[in-house]
């Protein structure tokens, strides 16, 4: 008789004679020493940040709520809303562009993503910035025809319109292929049931399709968004008053440049939470039924 018969009718023997015998967990020893070596580098970090000197925490207490940092602070959420919701109007329209069936509907939203996904942010928010070296003048009239309206680029694009419109057209490239991936996600199956059901086609779309898409599109929706937020920063190459360019202003002053950069990571951190809340509240709301809330 082998080994393991014999170990497995000894078991069943004592098992019948003693009661079921206790289940005893496996040991991880090595998880704990993992778990302690951890520990004490957070807790070496923590006494660093609040007994290192170069830290400066008085200065950053100063300036947290400072009344020029919370204007730039305004200045930087302004950006985001902008550039989020205009990038998204956009971004709808060229998810459904890209799925269209018209051959050059889908063409032109192919070649938009494609272009301003591949040009850098910068650039694109410095060409929009420069816009006045190219075109002196805009105007509104019939194409190739008459012209009804005409006015200087200087005084129609100003500094924070060139970083919205650069920050917008930038998002609608990954907007577009966010919504689309989200549409295509959808099993035919769904579309199938509700043509069976003879719903109209927006009635489709706007109660079946779209409640379904929406857990596949607001997860990534949401890191763009943060993405846009953390990435407003960029536009301080064009002397735009947001968060970054404001305390760079400031430590050029006092020279503080460690507690000043902590101000804007306060900042940051704090508003990428609140944005992590709401993502994680809207996410529960669209998961209902599903049995991820």
């Amino acid at each position: 008789m082998s080994t393991l018969a014999v170990s497995a009718q000894t078991v069943a023997a004592t098992g019948a004679e003693d009661g079921d015998l206790p289940v005893v967990r496996t040991r991880h020893p090595w998880r704990w020493v993992t778990a302690v070596v951890a520990l004490v580098l957070v807790a070496q970090f923590a006494h660093g940040l609040i007994t290192n000197p170069g830290w400066d925490w008085g200065t950053f207490a100063r300036y947290i709520t400072a009344k020029s940092v919370l204007s730039a602070l305004k200045v930087t959420l302004e950006l985001t809303f902008w550039g989020t919701l205009l990038g998204f109007f956009l971004g709808v329209w060229l998810a459904v562009g890209r799925l269209s069936k018209n051959p050059v509907l889908k063409a032109i939203a192919w070649t938009y993503v494609w272009a301003f996904r591949s040009i850098p942010l910068i650039v694109q928010l410095l060409f929009w910035f420069n816009l006045a070296y190219l075109y002196k003048t805009l105007s509104l009239g019939i194409p190739f025809g008459p012209e009804f309206v005409r006015f200087r680029t200087n005084g129609v694009i100003s500094g924070f319109s060139a970083a919205v419109i650069g920050l917008a057209l930038h998002q609608a490239a990954y907007s577009a292929e966010i919504i689309r991936a989200g549409i295509i996600s959808v099993d035919a199956g769904q579309w199938e049931a509700a043509r069976s059901l003879g719903l109209p086609w927006r009635r489709q779309f706007f109660t079946i399709v779209v409640p379904q898409a929406m857990r596949g599109i607001l997860p990534n929706a949401a890191n763009e968004v943060i993405s846009l937020f953390k990435g407003t920063s960029i536009v301080s190459t064009m002397a735009i008053a947001e968060l970054f360019y404001q305390v760079q202003v400031i430590y050029g002053r006092n020279g503080r440049v460690v507690p000043m950069l902590m101000v804007a990571t306060a900042w940051y951190i704090l508003l990428t939470t609140v944005l992590s809340v709401i993502q994680f509240s809207i996410e529960r709301r669209f998961a209902r039924g599903t049995g991820d809330e």
